[in-house]
């Protein structure tokens, strides 16, 4: 099923693969209300003005992609735009739910390392840790924030890889491939209201 998208990114590293999500819902993007490289560059304008021109390209979006790279924390809008996202918004007689989102892992010379390091479990099984401090809090928060808790592992408290974060963080090659897979995990944790996560907003 057809979402309509919005992605979330910073526009000096990520346009590249911004690029590449719209090319490859193929069809599905004629629901992107994003930028896409052909509309108004809004470089030059006033800060309200570019919030206003976001807030009317996401406001009936429901599912937010978020591309997760090396630099986003310097973006004045990445910030903004998920905390709008993760809001009710009610127009005259409309309300415009919480969005699903899913965080798309840059790839980086070749590799995810810039944000993924390896751990290990209590089982010795090798495990992925985030280096959340590449994010927004916003994001991190919003990572690993199931209730109650859907742990993969109970005893070592290893989250469930898709369930257990409103914010599911994947590579950029598993996105691309599993598109479809991804987006409807995010857009059916918000048809459930969210009840299912803490929702953190600053």
């Amino acid at each position: 099923m057809a979402h309509k998208t919005f992605i979330s990114y910073k526009y000096s590293e990520s346009t590249d693969l911004r690029d590449r999500i719209i090319e490859k819902m193929g069809e599905d993007a004629k629901y992107y209300k994003g930028e896409d490289g052909y509309t108004e560059d809004m470089s030059d304008l006033k800060a309200d003005t570019i919030k206003k021109k976001l807030r009317d390209m996401m406001y009936d979006t429901s599912v937010t992609i978020i591309i997760l790279s090396p630099k986003m924390t310097e973006s004045k809008w990445i910030d903004w735009e998920i905390e709008y996202c993760l809001k009710d918004e009610t127009r005259k007689d409309r309300t415009s739910h919480k969005n699903g989102l899913v965080g798309v892992i840059k790839k980086v010379n070749g590799n995810y390392d810039w944000f993924k390091a390896k751990g290990t479990d209590c089982h010795g099984t090798s495990i992925t840790k985030y280096k959340m401090d590449k994010v927004f809090d916003i994001i991190s928060n919003n990572h690993f924030n199931s209730k109650p808790e859907q742990w993969h592992c109970d005893k070592c408290k290893t989250y469930d890889y898709m369930n257990g974060s409103y914010i599911t963080f994947v590579e950029e090659d598993d996105f691309i491939n599993n598109i479809d897979e991804y987006i409807n995990n995010a857009y059916d944790k918000s048809e459930n209201d969210a009840s299912g996560y803490d929702i953190y907003l600053p």
